[in-house]
């Protein structure tokens, strides 16, 4: 990964911050992108490297219509882009039928437009180049539904027929896609979810104590990303949940209604 440009969305917090530390320990040239410019700084400076191969570049997901132009930013600063890693977005935490339609479409637009809006200027730069490789970081619940998540499940669903159709479209251009798929990992994502009116939940999951830190879910993701991973999944015992509902899925169901996801 030594002097790879990579860019990572969502990176003032979670697991984002986290690759962010560990592309840094590796070498890497990287641009760093979310919403809040002094969170960003601080993420800078906690890095050991050289501050010099870290660049701020703000950003707001669900300002699609600037995405395209903050996409050409990026790629001037270093005159590429080699790993494109979207951690950027939104949780939710409320049934399907107390979440507003502002809501769901709000979770779709940071998820999903967001994410593509960026690929498709980055991608194209990437084949001119050579080559590159996109990093989706999409969660267990975009390989099965969950009570409280239906909107957000939806949006990580989208991202994975999105991009497993893009990568049979690009798979000769030298264009890897990897698409990630953590179980519960201990982040602010949980505090920052949106509620059915829009609020933020602005408070932490119980089931969060005992989730993986953001330190080893990232290792994971560079493993990965190295390989040329198609898609991964990880966790505690949820990460099953893929299989069970793949194999068995009325057992699956069953389970799903008494389990705790809060």
């Amino acid at each position: 990964m030594t002097n790879k440009v990579v860019w990572i969305t969502g990176a003032s917090s979670g697991i984002g911050e986290a690759l962010v530390f560990a592309f840094n320990d590796l070498g890497a040239k990287l641009i760093i992108s979310a919403r809040n410019r002094d969170n960003l700084y601080q993420v800078k400076q906690n890095c050991k490297k050289n501050p010099i191969d870290i660049h701020v570049l703000t950003l707001d997901l669900e300002q699609t219509e600037t995405l395209a132009e903050k996409a050409s930013d990026a790629l001037r600063i270093y005159d590429r882009i080699d790993i494109l890693i979207h951690c950027g977005g939104i949780s939710q935490r409320a049934t399907a039928l107390e979440t507003s339609l502002d809501v769901a479409k709000k979770i779709m637009n940071v998820n999903y437009f967001g994410t593509i809006a960026l690929t498709q200027t980055v991608v194209p730069a990437m084949i001119k180049q050579g080559g590159g490789h996109v990093v989706v970081i999409s969660s267990l619940v975009g390989k099965f539904g969950t009570k409280f998540r239906s909107s957000y499940s939806a949006s990580k669903h989208a991202l994975h027929g999105y991009f497993d159709s893009m990568r049979s479209e690009v798979f000769d251009k030298n264009i890897h896609i990897t698409l990630v798929c953590p179980g519960f990992v201990k982040t602010n994502v949980t505090l920052n979810a949106l509620t059915g009116d829009g609020d933020a939940q602005n408070k932490m999951d119980e089931i969060m104590q005992d989730a993986m830190e953001p330190a080893e879910c990232a290792q994971l993701i560079i493993k990965a990303i190295e390989k040329k991973k198609e898609e991964i999944f990880f966790g505690g015992k949820e990460k099953y949940g893929v299989l069970l509902k793949r194999f068995f899925p009325k057992v699956f169901s069953n389970y799903i209604r008494k389990a705790k996801v809060t």
